[in-house]
C-alpha cells in the first residue's frame, strides 16, 4: 500500500527509461488504483507486465471493498499475487481460501503468483520444510497440470519480509529445490523444471546476484527495494 499518483508516475517513468537485460521479465504489482493508467502508460513497452496484489473468489456480488479477477483483467493486469503472507497474517486467509482464489483467477485467464513461506518460530523448530510443503499442497489442491502452467510460486520466509533479514543463498536454494521436487512428485518432472520459483524476503541490490546464482531461484518478489527505481533496476540487472 505504497505510492500515490505522482510518486507512482515518477517511479514508473524511471523504470521505462531504465535499461535491463531483455531476457528478464518484469512485473509491476501496483495498487489497484494505479492499474488502469499504468496500462495506458506501458502500452508501448512490452517488457513490463502488470499484476494485481490480490483478488476475491467471485466474479461480482455484494462483497464491498473486494475486487474480482474480471475487474483485474479489465484494468490491464495479466497476473495476480495470491496468498501473500500479509494477507494470511493480517486478513486471516487460510490455505483453503487461497486455493479458491487461485482457481477463480485461473478460470478468468489470469496468471497467479502463489506465495508460501514459514515464520521464524517454525524455522527455529526445524518445522519449516514440512510447513511450506503442506501449505503449498493445500493451496494447489485440485489444480491440473495445465493450470499449473500458468502459476508462479514465490517462496517468502515471513521472518525475512520487511525486517532487513534475508535468507542466505544456501537457505533459499534449499527450499526452492525442495519445492521443485514436490512439484515433480505432485505433477511431473517436466512441469517442475519449467515452473518459475521466486524468492521474496528483503531482496536488495546487494544480495540479489548471490541469490540469483543458485540453480532453482528464477527471480524475486521484491518489496521495499521496488520503491526505488535505481535499486529495482540493479536487482533486475543482477541476473546473468
Amino acid at each position: 500500500m505504497n505510492t500515490r499518483y505522482q510518486s507512482a508516475k515518477s517511479l514508473f517513468t524511471s523504470l521505462l527509461e531504465g535499461e535491463w537485460d531483455q531476457e528478464v521479465d518484469m512485473l509491476i504489482a501496483a495498487p489497484f488504483t494505479h492499474l488502469n493508467w499504468l496500462k495506458e502508460w506501458k502500452s508501448s513497452d512490452t517488457r513490463i507486465s502488470l499484476a494485481a496484489q490480490n483478488c476475491y473468489i467471485s466474479d461480482e456480488g455484494a462483497f464491498t471493498g473486494e475486487i474480482s479477477a474480471p475487474m483485474i483483467k479489465d484494468s490491464g493486469a495479466d497476473y495476480v499475487i495470491i496468498g501473500h503472507s500479509e494477507r494470511r497474517s493480517i486478513f486471516s486467509e487460510t490455505d483453503s481460501f487461497v486455493n479458491q482464489k487461485i482457481k477463480h483467477a485461473l478460470d478468468n485467464e489470469l496468471k497467479c503468483i502463489l506465495c508460501v513461506g514459514e515464520s521464524l518460530e517454525q524455522r527455529e523448530q526445524s518445522n519449516h520444510i514440512d510447513f511450506v510443503l503442506n501449505q503449498m499442497t493445500k493451496c494447489l489442491l485440485g489444480l491440473s497440470e495445465e493450470q499449473m502452467g500458468r502459476l508462479i510460486i514465490a517462496y517468502e520466509p515471513i521472518w525475512a519480509i520487511g525486517t532487513g533479514l534475508s535468507a542466505t543463498p544456501t537457505q533459499a536454494q534449499e527450499m526452492h529445490s525442495i519445492i521443485r521436487n514436490k512439484i515433480a512428485e505432485l505433477y511431473s518432472p517436466k512441469l517442475a523444471n519449467t515452473l518459475p520459483i521466486l524468492y521474496g524476503g528483503s531482496v536488495n541490490a546487494q544480495n540479489a546476484a548471490n541469490l540469483f546464482s543458485e540453480n532453482d531461484i528464477n527471480g524475486a518478489l521484491v518489496g521495499g527495494a521496488s520503491l526505488n527505481a535505481d535499486a529495482f533496476l540493479a536487482i533486475a540487472n543482477s541476473f546473468g
